[in-house]
């Protein structure tokens, strides 16, 4: 998998408001309603992450989840962070 280019990544995130780029990954910060929604969509997060091989560097505290996506194989942002980003985003938008 091929690093994409920073004018790329720019792009790409024209379809993606909720994601940044920023420290050689994109990041995004989803706010629910409680820690049990929030887990919720962790663990369907978590299942799609497994299916596509392609694991998240996130954190959650109470009901607030923070992603970072990087293919650490390519030391940076490939099109399998944008990939997976947007199976995240189809399953926040359900859960809101």
């Amino acid at each position: 998998m091929s690093l994409l280019t920073d004018d790329i990544i720019e792009k790409k995130l024209l379809h993606f408001p909720d994601w940044e780029y920023r420290k050689n990954a994109i990041h995004a910060e989803f706010e629910f309603d409680n820690f049990k929604d929030c887990f919720s969509a962790m663990s369907r997060i978590a299942f799609e992450c497994e299916a596509q091989n392609h694991h998240p560097n996130w954190t959650n505290i109470y009901n607030v989840l923070k992603i970072s996506l990087s293919t650490h194989d390519a030391n940076g942002v490939t099109n399998k962070d944008f990939k997976l980003a947007e199976a995240i985003e189809a399953i926040v938008e359900v859960q809101e």
